[in-house]
C-alpha cells in the first residue's frame, strides 16, 4: 500500500460537538495526499459514528479504537499507525485553514534539517479569551526561527502542540510520547531539542486553536505551573546543571521561591539571589544572601532567571549581552 505524504494524528475523547467541524476543516485542505489516524479514546458519545461514517466516506480517514487509556496512550497509538514520513497533530475541536498542510509541507521540504514546524496561531472564540491566554499566544507567535525557539525553550511550551508537523522518525526515535507527570508534547519537545532536533514555524496564520473552560491545558494536573517547573527542573539536570549542587537565581519573587523549592527536591540548592530591588539587597532569604546585579560576575554557580515581571527577559538579555554573559553556557530563562 503507498505511504501518503503525512499522516494527522488526532486523538479524540467524547469530542462529538466540535469533530464534525474539525474534520470538514481537514477535508478542505488544498494539499490532498494525506491520511487521517483519529484515535477513538473511549468515547462515551456519538464521537465513535462521527468518525465511522467519516471513514465510509472517504477512505483516508482511518480510525483506531481504545478502550478509555488517556492522551498519551492514545498519541502512542495514533503514532505507531501513522504511516507517513510526516506527522501533523490535530486535535478534534481545532479548526485547520485550507493551506496549514500545503504551506507546512512546502517549507519542510525546502528545510530537510527542520525536525518539528509550526505556525501561527490564534485562539478563538475572542469575547471571553483571558489576558494570559493573548500573551501566549503573541508570544508563541512571534517565536519563528530555530534560534528563537531554542532561546525560549525552558521559558513554556514555544509551540502549540495540534499546530505542528513532525518527522514521523525523529519523534518515534526519541521514544514517542512520554507519561511522566508533566505535558506530554513539553516533555517532547525538551527531548527532542537534547537530541539536536531543529524547530521553526510558518509565520502565517494557519490554525485556530479553540479554547473553552474544559480544555486540558486548563484543567489537567500535567499542564499546571508546578508540573512544569518539575518538567523543567527535570530536564535542566540533563543539561546545565547537569552535577550541580546549587544554584543562583535571579529574581528573589514569588516565582523564584517556588522554583527554589522545585530545585530543593531535586537536590539543588539555591546558595545565592540576584535582585534589582535596593530593598532586597543585602538580605537573606531561606539561608541565601541577595546580591545585586553586578555580582553575577563572582562565583560560578549557574544562574536560572526567574523574574516574572513583564518584559523582564528582554532587559536581562540585554544587560547579558553588554557584559558578555552567554545565554544558554552562564544563565538560561526559565519564567
Amino acid at each position: 500500500m503507498r505511504r501518503p505524504a503525512v499522516s494527522i494524528l488526532m486523538p479524540v475523547r467524547n469530542e462529538a460537538r466540535h469533530l464534525p467541524a474539525a474534520l470538514a476543516s481537514v477535508l478542505r485542505q488544498s494539499f490532498t495526499d494525506w491520511e487521517l489516524v483519529a484515535v477513538d479514546d473511549g468515547s462515551q458519545d456519538a464521537t465513535a459514528q462521527i468518525l465511522a461514517e467519516a471513514a465510509r466516506r472517504d477512505a483516508r480517514v482511518r480510525v483506531v479504537t481504545l478502550a478509555p487509556s488517556g492522551l498519551v496512550a492514545a498519541l502512542n497509538a495514533g503514532l505507531a499507525a501513522c504511516r507517513a514520513p510526516l506527522t501533523a497533530r490535530m486535535d478534534g475541536d481545532d479548526i485547520c485553514h485550507p493551506l496549514r498542510l500545503e504551506r507546512q509541507l512546502d517549507y519542510l521540504r525546502a528545510h530537510p534539517h527542520t525536525t518539528v514546524l509550526g505556525c501561527a496561531v490564534r485562539h478563538f472564540p475572542r469575547p471571553a479569551l483571558p489576558d494570559g491566554m493573548r500573551a501566549y499566544e503573541r508570544w508563541q507567535n512571534a517565536l519563528v526561527s530555530d534560534e528563537q525557539i531554542r532561546r525560549d525553550l525552558l521559558v513554556e511550551s514555544p509551540l502549540v502542540h495540534p499546530s505542528v508537523v513532525f518527522r514521523t522518525d525523529a519523534v518515534t526515535g526519541a521514544g514517542g510520547y512520554r507519561d511522566a507527570g508533566w505535558a506530554e508534547d513539553y516533555d517532547l519537545w525538551l527531548r527532542l531539542a537534547a537530541r539536536g532536533a531543529r524547530f521553526a514555524k510558518v509565520p502565517q496564520l494557519l490554525f485556530f486553536w479553540r479554547d473553552r473552560p474544559e480544555r486540558l491545558t486548563r484543567t489537567a494536573p500535567t499542564c499546571s505551573a508546578e508540573a512544569f517547573r518539575a518538567c523543567k527542573v527535570h530536564h535542566l539536570r540533563q543539561g546545565l546543571l547537569k552535577g550541580a549542587r546549587e544554584v543562583t537565581l535571579w529574581g528573589a519573587g514569588i516565582e523564584g521561591k517556588a522554583w527554589m523549592r522545585a530545585l530543593g527536591a531535586a537536590g539543588v540548592r539555591v546558595t545565592r539571589w540576584i535582585e534589582v530591588d535596593p530593598r532586597k539587597i543585602g538580605q537573606t532569604i531561606h539561608g541565601a544572601p541577595v546580591a545585586p546585579v553586578d555580582a553575577l560576575h563572582r562565583g560560578i554557580a549557574p544562574v536560572l532567571v526567574t523574574i516574572g515581571a513583564k518584559g523582564a527577559r528582554a532587559q536581562v538579555r540585554d544587560y547579558t549581552e553588554r557584559v558578555g554573559l552567554i545565554e544558554g553556557r552562564d544563565f538560561v530563562c526559565v519564567t
